[in-house]
């Protein structure tokens, strides 16, 4: 018993002990970092008035331009090859007659759109270049609709942050159609015609008669594009499928008529067995005669692949209607004015055999306004004709015909762009001749040595040098990198994204910063998404480098002696407060 009792003691004094230590090695490792000096990474560097890093806080501009050539990022579509926001200085609204487009608010946006059963509203911003360009297209849209069921309206989310952060705009301009207080995206192009032919499929019957020849042809006379159904009857199921295809093509008008001379008017052969449908456009190929099934699925597939142009001229008006298309895959000739009228014809010939599968652009190069700044945005250099393959904003590939620009060859890639077999072409400074610097310099071609090293963390600036925010954050990066260049393990770099591309690195913004953790460079990068100061991107470094690394403080300098003129001073200063006192 007594050989118990003492175990007992013995082992309520070991626990005694134990809990009267300092906290483990172990748990002292744990928190070592927390109660790691980082004051001196904070020291201003010598030469630098500091403030670089708070005023790189915020990093991204908060809204980029929607159709970002863009926008840097559309056109964002290859969306603002040409404007950023620090346009808003310099830019002076143009005055546009808007009398009829209501300005909401927060304080009555919800009331307004809760009264009205169709409103269609437009996200804006004043220093936005194609908001600009929509505004008298918009403002006439207004106009024309005005007494009918409908209203459009604007809210300026440069002042209405929270309005605009509550409808998830991400970019300029964004449209909404509200109907009974419920949105969705509006999908049309930018102009007036195409805004009220929209509005009306969503608040009318969608297909309009022609019973005339008059009328006939005062249609014919002032639409763009249409398609005629040649039916049996007005009304009944024929009717009933061509107006549900009608609303599934929002941008182009339907007609319908039971009139033989009407149907002659649009080439239809009077004594042709109905229903027949055809598409009317007055573009090189003004006449397409549908020979499918007259249901609407089969009526709205033929339209879409019959409503474009064979060939698409790249203009800011036309940006739109490709972008937005549901065929992604682009095969654009870049050429100039004067070789157009050689190398056209037979891309347009080409274009033909890929109606519905392909969108096919032609981009003028010598055009300072569009074609310039679009053939940068895809490193297309020189005058000579080049026909390269896109395939959307979904992933950016690029891809180059290799090869004289005949039928044949445009052919045979478009086919080779259409089944995958095609390799990708990416944008690449030259390789630096020397890459000595604290922050390594990543171009296209280098990518994969540095940042893609399985022996490397790597963090990565993605940058544009018209950026001010990656100006802002310059000196910060820097400082990063100064402190951290003897750490083998670990790359701090940058690289300029608007003249390199890479499939890995996906910039959303500029400056983007991207993570690579060594031996996981198989997934996708971390996106930085602390503080923009020298202490937070060295903690996000500790916390996700996949090689634990150390950084030792620098030893403190000697103190330079006073010099005479201080001692003096010194002095003064002291004889003064003793006069004081």
């Amino acid at each position: 018993m007594s050989t118990r009792v003492l175990l007992l003691l013995l082992s309520l004094a070991a626990l005694l002990l134990v809990a009267s230590f300092p906290r483990s090695l172990s748990a002292a490792a744990v928190d070592v970092d927390d109660d790691e000096d980082l004051s001196f990474l904070e020291e201003p560097e010598e030469g630098h008035a500091g403030g670089g890093a708070g005023a790189a806080a915020g990093a991204h501009d908060e809204f980029p331009d929607s159709d970002h050539f863009e926008d840097d990022e559309d056109f964002e579509n290859y969306s603002d090859l040409d404007e950023s926001e620090a346009d808003a200085e310099a830019y002076k609204e143009p005055e546009v007659d808007d009398k009829d487009v209501v300005v909401l608010k927060e304080g009555n946006f919800s009331d307004f759109v809760e009264k009205n059963r169709f409103v269609m509203v437009e996200f804006y911003a004043p220093w936005c270049g194609h908001c600009q360009a929509l505004a008298p297209e918009y403002a006439a849209a207004a106009t024309e609709l005005k007494g009918e069921e409908v209203v459009l309206a604007k809210v300026d989310a440069t002042e209405e942050e929270d309005l605009a952060q509550k409808y998830e705009v991400q970019g300029f301009p964004t449209v909404y159609f509200f109907v009974d207080g419920v949105h969705k995206p509006y999908s049309g192009q930018r102009t007036k015609d195409a805004i009220v032919t929209w509005i009306k499929k969503k608040t009318g019957p969608g297909v309009n008669n022609l019973t005339t020849a008059d009328e006939a042809e005062r249609v014919l006379t002032s639409e763009n594009k249409l398609v005629l159904g040649y039916l049996n009857h007005l009304k009944g199921p024929e009717s009933e499928e061509l107006a549900a295809a009608s609303r599934i093509e929002d941008d182009v008008n339907f007609y319908q008529t039971v009139n033989p001379d009407v149907a002659k008017l649009f080439h239809i052969d009077p004594e042709v067995k109905r229903p027949a449908l055809v598409i009317l456009k007055k573009e090189a190929e003004k006449l397409s005669l549908f020979d499918g099934k007259f249901e609407k699925s089969a009526i709205a597939e033929f339209v879409f692949a019959n409503k474009l142009p064979l060939v698409t001229t790249f203009t800011r008006e036309s940006a739109p209607l490709i972008f937005e298309s549901p065929v992604k895959k682009q095969v654009l000739l870049f050429a100039t004015s004067k070789d157009s009228e050689k190398f056209f014809p037979v891309f347009e010939e080409a274009a033909k055999l890929f109606k519905g599968k392909l969108i096919f652009v032609y981009v003028e190069m010598d055009n300072e306004d569009v074609g310039k700044p679009v053939s940068d945005y895809f490193g297309v250099s020189g005058s000579g004709p080049k026909v390269l393959g896109y395939t959307g904003n979904d992933d950016s590939r690029k891809f180059f015909l290799d090869g004289e620009v005949t039928l044949d060859n445009i052919k045979a890639f478009a086919l080779d762009f259409l089944e995958e077999k095609l390799k990708p072409f990416y944008k690449s400074d030259p390789i630096p001749e020397t890459n000595d610097g604290d922050v390594k310099v990543v171009v296209g071609n280098n990518f994969d040595e540095i940042v893609l090293d399985e022996s490397k963390d790597v963090l990565l600036e993605i940058h544009a040098p018209w950026c001010g925010h990656c100006q802002a954050l310059e000196p910060t990066y820097d400082k990063l990198a100064k402190h951290l260049r003897d750490i083998d393990s670990l790359v701090i770099a940058k690289m300029d994204g608007t003249t390199n591309e890479h499939p890995r690195a996906k910039a959303d913004g500029f400056p983007t910063l991207l993570f690579f953790p060594a031996g996981n460079k198989s997934f996708d990068p971390i996106t930085v998404d602390s503080d923009r100061t020298v202490v937070a991107l060295y903690k996000f470094l500790k916390k996700n480098a996949s090689i634990p690394f150390k950084l030792q403080k620098p030893a403190a300098s000697t103190p330079k002696p006073a010099t005479t003129d201080t001692k003096e001073s010194e002095e003064t200063v002291t004889t003064d407060l003793k006069d004081e006192l």
